[in-house]
């Protein structure tokens, strides 16, 4: 069995944290070795140290993901300073830049300066970023050429940017990751751009609990269900808006049956996997 690593997760999503023993089990028996957990706000940042340390096949992230700069308070740089160093096998994420349906509704400069303040972080530290980005691969280009090199790298978490500006960003030192989002893309520009990248720059994520992918046969897919009703605290939904995804609860009218939660599952990085390989042959 080949095995794996999921280089961008969030098994501490509220909608799924109550089920990580489980979902780490099927995982790992699929093949899956280590999980990149990220982080996104300083509220979360907590949970994923704790489970890294529960959990050695956890590598953790913390981060202030664009989403949440909002929220942040005066002391979330310090804080975030203080994870890293006492988990020296961190790394720097999730961090970035939106101009999706919800970044839009975030002021840009302000998402620019905590993103850069972060990547300074990483630098000082030398420790890797995973990066978001959705509809802003310029304004992010031009805030990597600004801060300067990342020692350790920075990867382009569900990476769904054109294949001309694969060279700019892999002089810069970037890593590509690939989740269940590619498959919303249209094949022959998926094609393109991978070929277009580096064999050794090509990373494989799930984003789980979020990009589902879309097969064929979707009864081959490992799915996390949980029913509405008993998701206490669930989010309103994923932090990836701006990418397409399957996220809405599905009810089955003809039995009746209560309303159900599906989510993505990190076992089915093997079909990000399978895609992956037969778009590049």
């Amino acid at each position: 069995m080949i095995k794996l690593f999921d280089s961008h997760c969030h098994l501490q999503d509220p909608r799924i944290i109550d089920m990580v023993p489980k979902i780490i089990k099927t995982t790992t028996e699929a093949g899956v070795v280590y999980f990149a957990v990220n982080g996104v706000s300083e509220k979360d940042w907590h949970l994923v140290k704790e489970m890294s340390d529960q959990y050695p096949c956890i590598v953790p992230n913390f981060g202030l993901h664009p989403r949440f700069i909002t929220e942040r308070t005066p002391n979330w740089l310090k804080t975030l300073r203080g994870f890293l160093e006492s988990t020296p096998p961190a790394a720097v994420g999730e961090i970035g830049l939106d101009k999706g349906s919800f970044g839009r509704k975030i002021d840009f400069a302000d998402q620019v300066d905590v993103c850069r303040q972060q990547l300074q972080l990483a630098k000082e530290l030398e420790r890797p970023a995973s990066i978001h980005c959705v509809r802003a691969f310029g304004d992010l280009l031009e805030l990597l050429k600004s801060a300067g090199p990342v020692p350790s790298g920075f990867i382009l978490h569900s990476y769904l940017g054109s294949a001309e500006m694969v060279p700019e960003f892999a002089k810069l030192g970037a890593y590509f990751s690939f989740s269940g989002f590619l498959m919303s893309m249209k094949e022959s520009k998926a094609k393109k751009m991978l070929k277009s990248i580096p064999k050794d720059r090509i990373l494989l994520e799930t984003d789980a609990p979020d990009a589902l992918p879309k097969l064929s046969n979707p009864d081959s897919l490992y799915l996390i269900e949980k029913e509405a009703s008993s998701a206490d605290g669930i989010s309103s939904g994923g932090i990836n808006e701006g990418n397409p995804s399957e996220k809405s609860p599905v009810e089955d009218k003809d039995n009746g049956k209560q309303a159900q939660e599906i989510h993505n599952h990190p076992a089915n990085i093997q079909h990000v996997l399978s895609y992956v390989a037969s778009l590049l042959e």
